[in-house]
């Protein structure tokens, strides 16, 4: 009789965990960081790399953006853009499903080029425009080998660019702010000057005050009319320093995103 009360509540444990076990592998995978910055070029130490990561997870909190960071020798000599298209599709990126939201920096160490890709969410707030200019900022700190640094900037820029409608420009929005601050604080200047100099008394002497008009006149004046000189310069267009530019494409799992290229 007794063995058959244990046959009967080892079944019953067996079932239990059979049928906990799916909620506590969740739970497990859920509470395990995602990982968001792959070096395997090893441009950083231990330290700098745990710094990007705890960025990359407050920022995916905000914006619902994975913030990927991807370096390689690129043994193989793949064409970069390939490169991260093909780590996209093997990695499954997404803060909200695999193959979801996602910017990805890939630093081709080989070819020593670099390129961003935007997914879905972040290929609309970080179209091929903004990506040229998170690129911009930071491939001098490339060039000079200041990783750290360069990814840091990376992140930053592109969460803050992510809180801007498509279409505006976050830069304009910033000179904008400064430049409507500084024409208030001169509007309120000049107001309180000419409140104070009117304090003073209203200033009744003119130039007729002490001239005669009978005995005063104009004896007489000229112009003398020499020359005009139009000097013409040409103004430069402005060249794109990293040596790249936009342009998104689609990897071979069908997933379409912007994109900006260049060299450092």
């Amino acid at each position: 009789m007794k063995g058959r009360r244990w046959t009967g509540t080892a079944m019953l444990i067996a079932m239990l965990v059979v049928l906990v076990s799916p909620f506590l592998s969740s739970a497990a995978y859920a509470a395990e960081p995602k990982r968001m910055i792959y070096d395997e070029a090893k441009l950083l130490d231990a330290d700098d790399r745990q710094l990007l990561e705890n960025a990359a997870a407050r920022y995916a909190q905000k914006r619902e953006t994975d913030f990927i960071v991807y370096t390689t020798n690129n043994e193989q000599n793949v064409d970069v853009v390939k490169l991260t298209q093909d780590f996209y599709d093997k990695q499954q990126f997404g803060y909200d499903k695999p193959h979801g939201n996602a910017v990805i920096l890939t630093m081709d160490m080989k070819n020593r080029e670099i390129y961003l890709a935007g997914f879905y969410k972040a290929k609309t707030l970080l179209d091929d425009g903004r990506l040229d200019k998170i690129r911009n900022k930071i491939t001098p700190k490339l060039t000079e080998g200041n990783y750290f640094s360069a990814f840091s900037d990376y992140q930053d820029t592109a969460y803050r660019y992510m809180g801007f409608k498509p279409g505006v420009n976050p830069d304009n929005i910033v000179f904008n702010g400064w430049f409507q601050l500084a024409v208030a604080f001169f509007i309120a200047f000049f107001i309180v000057w000419g409140m104070k100099a009117g304090a003073g008394g209203r200033v009744t002497i003119n130039a007729g005050t002490y001239a005669n008009a009978g005995t005063s006149g104009i004896i007489g004046k000229h112009d003398n009319y020499l020359r005009t000189t139009v000097t013409k310069k040409r103004i430069p267009k402005p060249t794109n320093t990293s040596g790249g530019g936009g342009g998104g494409g689609r990897t071979s799992g069908g997933h379409s995103h912007s994109g900006s290229r260049g060299s450092f």
